[in-house]
């Protein structure tokens, strides 16, 4: 196992992002999920310069995107942006997306239970059939109910994966799993050989070594199961509007750099655009957490 981390919570450069992680030990990124940003080559030149390796990538799944649609036009350009992000992993030599089928923060069904599951089947076997042309893995990833109503367990991931191929996994998040799941430990187990990406956030969301997650014991689980891939740092802080605020100064006030739709992802997840220098301490907290642990 190695340390890794998404940077979609917060607007900067990505050279800023992979100097920090650099230093804190963390041996490779998941990219945001918006190759619209990323030009490649460039991208491939400030990986290789900081020494971090692309690991993949998450579909972010704001706005129309939503592979469990009842429009079949939506659906469309939800496998081809699902493309595209598979495409970018592939670029930059990374290799797994981590993939959430539905529209984050929809939590209204557009059909029958039989119906949206043959929509999200037929969409993600054309996006897994793109993902083996291009060479990159497919791990399905459950959130929380409060996030989508598709998808929310382990289980529920692995019969999508099943319904797919055999070659399609999973990814759980420690975060979410610790809102669902019957049992975690009993999750991962489940799941097992199939478990291509785990990600990493204490149960108040924020870093790993902050709440109440027992982390050796997560730890000591993926490795009975043989998981050798990326704890991926996923930390989305909730901001406190209350004089009671722990943390007073975690909020950057002027946001540059981010669009509109961005800015509004990750203020459905209760959290807003955060200051460098808490989000430089989060990046730390969860380095100091895990690294003992994996190493």
């Amino acid at each position: 196992m190695h340390l890794s981390t998404h940077n979609w919570m917060r607007a900067e450069p990505l050279e800023v992002t992979l100097k920090r992680i650099k230093k804190f030990g963390y041996e490779s990124i998941e990219i945001s999920g918006e190759p619209e940003q990323y030009k490649t080559k460039e991208t491939r030149a400030l990986l290789k310069e900081h020494g971090i390796r692309c690991w993949g990538s998450v579909t972010l799944m704001l706005g129309e995107r939503n592979l469990a649609a009842k429009d079949q036009g939506q659906r469309e350009r939800s496998v081809k942006y699902v493309k595209d992000v598979l495409t970018m992993v592939s670029e930059l030599d990374g290799e797994i997306i981590t993939l959430v089928p539905a529209t984050v923060g929809k939590v209204v069904p557009d059909g029958t239970e039989a119906e949206e599951w043959g929509w999200v089947v037929d969409a993600t076997r054309e996006c897994f059939t793109h993902a083996k042309k291009v060479g990159v893995r497919i791990a399905v990833e459950p959130l929380n109910r409060f996030e989508t109503y598709l998808f929310n367990r382990g289980a529920q991931a692995l019969a999508l994966a099943d319904a797919v191929s055999p070659d399609c996994g999973v990814c759980l998040d420690a975060y979410h799993i610790h809102m669902e799941e019957f049992n975690v430990y009993d999750a991962i187990r489940q799941v097992g050989k199939r478990l291509f990406d785990f990600h990493v956030a204490d149960n108040n969301r924020f870093a790993a070594g902050l709440g109440q997650i027992d982390w050796p014991k997560i730890v000591r689980t993926l490795k009975d199961v043989g998981y050798d891939g990326a704890l991926t740092n996923e930390f989305v802080a909730p901001v406190d509007r209350t004089p009671a605020a722990p943390y007073p100064e975690m909020v950057e006030r002027n946001p540059v750099d981010i669009s509109p739709e961005q800015l509004k992802f990750i203020q459905d997840h209760g959290s807003s655009v955060l200051t460098e220098k808490f989000y430089t301490d989060q990046m730390r907290i969860t380095a100091e957490t895990l690294l003992p642990l994996i190493k």
